[in-house]
């Protein structure tokens, strides 16, 4: 089973995927509901993963007949599964607008990672980055974003929420499509149901956030939901940062690896992870080295070193193996943890910086009407 139900775009029903527990609990007031009931669909829709209100038993009959006629327990639809020779999945994910987001579930052995995206499309412009390319349609709800892993639940048969250690679907990176801290609500509020141990029962430390570095909402972020964080960085100082990633012009450097300080939880035990994509002849000097290594001398923090997976038309190469591992040696031998990365899912387009949809239309229609209204500056980010 994969995407149990997916909702009409004229469907005019409510989606209760994604509301919090305060917010179901009102709904079901303004239902003219106890909030007793609130709970009770709290553990059908994210232990039980049920999107039938007929199969909600412990809800007497009437209730669901009504609750049917209101409300929906939507999933995104599968449009499109692709499956990597090294066990990667692939999965263009349509919401209910008809907008595109891709998901990756990535299989080991003993445990395996989903990873989830934030956006259709994605405000920033990393130079290295194929889903850089494709200009921001929207920013993805929150039931939209955890309905990304449950679909993947679906796909794996682990309902109810297994509790026995025998979970395949183990991890959440939110690494995907977008920038999750351009999209703070939705995503807290989605890692907090995802946490939830009357749910989803995903353990903090089995969650990690992938940020470019929004500096002013990082320690909000570790203050109201505090998983795991990783720092896209990819260069060591202002001038080629900005040069790799442009909003590195907003909150340069010093003021990131501030943030990364200030970070709640963080400790040796709960190191912060800096990616660090080689590229040939541009950031992977002995130099390059010795600067990462300075710069993350007062962090508790450890590096993943990435391959570069090439995209028609980026302009940049990966560094060679023998330069990686040059790399990768001198920084442990400066005291940091620095493994090279095994990319997973190239061969479909699947691995950190390839995925991108073609859920262009909206975009195009926004601009149109921009530019028909004499608007030519993006809209803010931040509500």
């Amino acid at each position: 089973m994969f995407g149990a139900m997916d909702i009409a775009t004229d469907d005019t029903r409510k989606d209760l995927l994604g509301l919090t527990r305060d917010e179901l609990k009102a709904e079901m007031q303004a239902f003219g509901e106890k909030p007793f009931r609130a709970k009770q669909l709290w553990h059908w829709i994210y232990h039980q993963g049920e999107t039938d209100f007929a199969a909600m038993t412990t809800l007497a009959k009437p209730l669901r007949e009504r609750m049917k006629d209101h409300y929906v327990v939507g999933r995104p639809k599968l449009v499109q599964e692709q499956k990597s020779s090294d066990g990667t999945a692939k999965w263009l994910l349509r919401f209910a607008d008809g907008n595109e987001a891709e998901t990756v579930h990535i299989p080991e052995t003993d445990r395996g990672a989903v990873c989830i995206s934030t956006q259709v499309g994605c405000t920033l412009t990393c130079r290295f980055c194929h889903t850089g390319t494709q200009l921001l349609v929207r920013n993805l709800t929150a039931g939209e974003i955890v309905g990304q892993f449950m679909s993947a639940r679906d796909a794996a048969g682990e309902w109810p929420t297994p509790n026995d250690g025998s979970r395949q679907l183990t991890n959440i990176v939110v690494m995907g499509m977008g920038e999750p801290l351009f999209n703070y609500e939705a995503v807290r509020d989605a890692m907090l149901i995802a946490m939830d141990a009357e749910g989803l029962g995903i353990s903090r430390r089995r969650i990690t956030l992938s940020t470019s570095g929004v500096v002013p909402m990082m320690k909000r972020y570790g203050e109201e939901v505090n998983t795991d964080l990783a720092i896209s960085l990819h260069a060591v100082n202002d001038e080629l940062r900005d040069e790799l990633m442009p909003i590195n012009k907003k909150y340069p450097l010093d003021a990131l690896f501030a943030a990364c300080r200030d970070y709640p939880g963080a400790s040796n035990a709960r190191r912060i992870t800096f990616e660090y994509l080689l590229l040939n002849g541009i950031n992977d000097s002995e130099a390059d080295a010795r600067e990462l290594a300075r710069r993350l001398k007062d962090l508790p923090a450890k590096v993943n070193l990435l391959p570069f997976n090439a995209w028609p038309g980026c302009g940049y190469e990966p560094s060679p193996p023998a330069v990686m591992k040059k790399f990768s040696n001198l920084l442990n031998d400066l005291g940091l943890s620095a493994p090279i990365r095994v990319p997973r899912g190239r061969d479909i387009m699947a691995a950190c910086g390839q995925l991108k949809s073609e859920s262009q239309r909206e975009r195009k229609s926004l601009q149109k009407a921009r530019i028909a209204a004499g608007v030519t500056d993006e809209p803010s980010l931040f509500g």
